[in-house]
């Protein structure tokens, strides 16, 4: 199997736009599914009848298949970015969700209780105690959904969106391996860099482990 280089060199522009296509398809739906994880891993940590509840539909949400879930909003959302966001962020709640529960329910009962006993509103406390420790498990999850997130926006090729999927579909219906080659590369490639940031951003965020360290 040979490459193209030729082919690479006379399209940089598009697959550079295909890439930042790609990235901000992923990285919205990552954004959106924390937004709406946060609050809802806060109501399942604190009100444990509805845990089971919210952690269970995140999992059968994620078991529907990526392509039914976009033909389902079809009718809603059309051919459009919106389909392929709102489809992402579904995949990525049963991640976020999840970690950001496990992260409030490692947070040591004493560090709640020392800061109630200073007077600490349980808003505040949330805030500046809870998410702060929590911080390393929802980051941890962050990077698996924004992983997950990049390697399914190929799937969005099928309703004519899907980013750097579209060299995919190039390739095969021209039997042209280059464009598919090409498409792997650069979506490998955006997962890691992307990965990487966030282990950076960790970093930046929580500098009491570095004062551990």
């Amino acid at each position: 199997m040979t490459i193209d280089w030729s082919w690479i060199g006379d399209h940089t522009d598009d697959l550079t736009s295909l890439m930042f296509s790609h990235l901000q398809a992923a990285m919205t739906a990552v954004l959106l599914g924390l937004l709406i994880s946060l609050p809802l891993a806060v109501v399942a940590h604190r009100v444990r009848p509805l845990r089971g509840f919210l952690l269970g539909l995140s999992n059968v949400l994620f078991t529907i298949p990526s392509i039914a879930i976009f033909v389902l909003l079809l009718p809603i959302s059309g051919l459009t970015r919106t389909t392929t966001v709102i489809g992402l962020t579904v995949y990525t709640l049963v991640v976020l969700l999840r970690n950001t529960v496990e992260g409030l329910d490692s947070v040591p009962a004493k560090t709640k209780e020392a800061a109630k006993a200073m007077g600490t509103r349980p808003l505040r406390t949330l805030l500046t105690v809870e998410l702060p420790l929590a911080l390393p498990v929802i980051m941890a999850g962050v990077r698996i959904a924004t992983v997950m997130s990049i390697s399914l926006v190929s799937v969005a090729t099928y309703i004519g969106d899907g980013g750097l999927g579209q060299l995919f579909t190039d390739g095969f219906q021209r039997d042209f391996p280059t464009p598919v080659i090409v498409g792997v590369v650069l979506t490998l490639l955006l997962a890691v860099v992307a990965d990487a940031l966030l282990v950076a951003l960790q970093y930046v965020l929580t500098p009491w482990k570095r004062r551990r360290a």
